[in-house]
């Protein structure tokens, strides 16, 4: 789309130069401190995370519950602070929220009074209010044509499936041009019928215009359908990243293809023995919190 080309707002070209760099990124959530309450510990939700995102990437970042997953995703967006260690974004600081970065949440975080049309034109207006009312329209209607959501212009949230507006929320976070989206869990809501659609969907628009994604998943084969990267965090407290999966599949891709691709069985060995690990001894922990010990110990 060059609908912000009037504003020479850049877009991104192929790359193979880092994009967002984390440098020993800790994330520490103080505890109760009460003259008149039982003080609690610190809480460290992630520790030492230091990763290296590519321009025009798709990586997607599972681990058991618990793990920090929205912390990291939060600190990239800006709506957290790092406790310690930096954050850059084309090697300047992210010290808050800025439309360079789009998020989609699981929870669809729309409007309820406002229809599919003023959702996305309130997004761009906010970010761009010198657009005139004709590149507004023009923006909003691409958007809408996009996520295949033309005819529900007028609807208001109420009146649409989870699907639905679940793509609403992806066409607004995709008008305001960000440099890379950001997804916390954006499937986690619905069936599996309509979660497979809109990870078909997801591929369909990321190969239409190739923005860096950072998306968090508990699916397997949602990581392996739409990944070039898969992150794989430890469990928390004081979660790491534990390893970096290469996704060899060819793009663009089809469920089929990816499923019989000679790599698949095996990527998908590994990260079910690393996500069961992981997440039976957090279980175990919780049923003995006693025995708990932190992440250098083997359950």
């Amino acid at each position: 789309m060059q609908t912000l080309s009037d504003l020479n707002v850049p877009t991104m070209e192929a790359s193979t130069d880092v994009q967002l760099s984390l440098r020993q990124v800790s994330k520490v959530f103080p505890g109760k401190r009460g003259l008149f309450s039982r003080s609690s510990p610190d809480f460290v939700a992630i520790d030492d995370i230091s990763l290296d995102i590519e321009h025009n990437t798709f990586v997607t970042i599972i681990g058991p519950s618990g793990c920090g997953k929205s912390t990291l995703l939060n600190i990239i967006s800006g709506l957290s602070v790092a406790s310690t260690g930096t954050v850059t974004m084309d090697n300047q600081p992210i010290t808050g929220p800025g439309p360079d970065r789009g998020m989609v949440f699981q929870n669809y975080a729309l409007m309820p009074w406002m229809t599919v049309a003023d959702n996305i034109k309130f997004a761009v207006e906010t970010v761009y209010p010198s657009l005139s009312a004709a590149q507004l329209k023009q923006i909003v209607s691409e958007n809408i044509e996009l996520v295949d959501l033309v005819g529900a212009e007028r609807k208001h949230p109420h009146e649409l499936s989870g699907g639905m507006r679940q793509r609403v929320g992806i066409a607004r976070a995709l008008a305001i041009n960000p440099k890379v989206l950001l997804m916390d869990e954006p499937f986690g809501a619905l069936d599996a019928l309509t979660r497979g659609y809109l990870q078909e969907e997801i591929e369909r628009i990321w190969e239409q215009d190739r923005k860096t994604v950072i998306m968090i998943t508990h699916s397997i084969d949602e990581a392996l359908l739409l990944s070039d990267k898969i992150v794989m965090m430890t469990r928390g407290p004081a979660a790491k990243i534990a390893q970096i999966l290469d996704v060899p599949f060819p793009r663009p891709r089809n469920r089929t293809a990816v499923e019989h691709h000679p790599a698949y069985d095996g990527l998908r060995t590994e990260m079910e023995a690393h996500l069961y690990r992981e997440t039976r001894y957090v279980e175990q922990a919780r049923i003995q919190p006693e025995n708990r010990s932190t992440n250098t110990d083997t359950p």
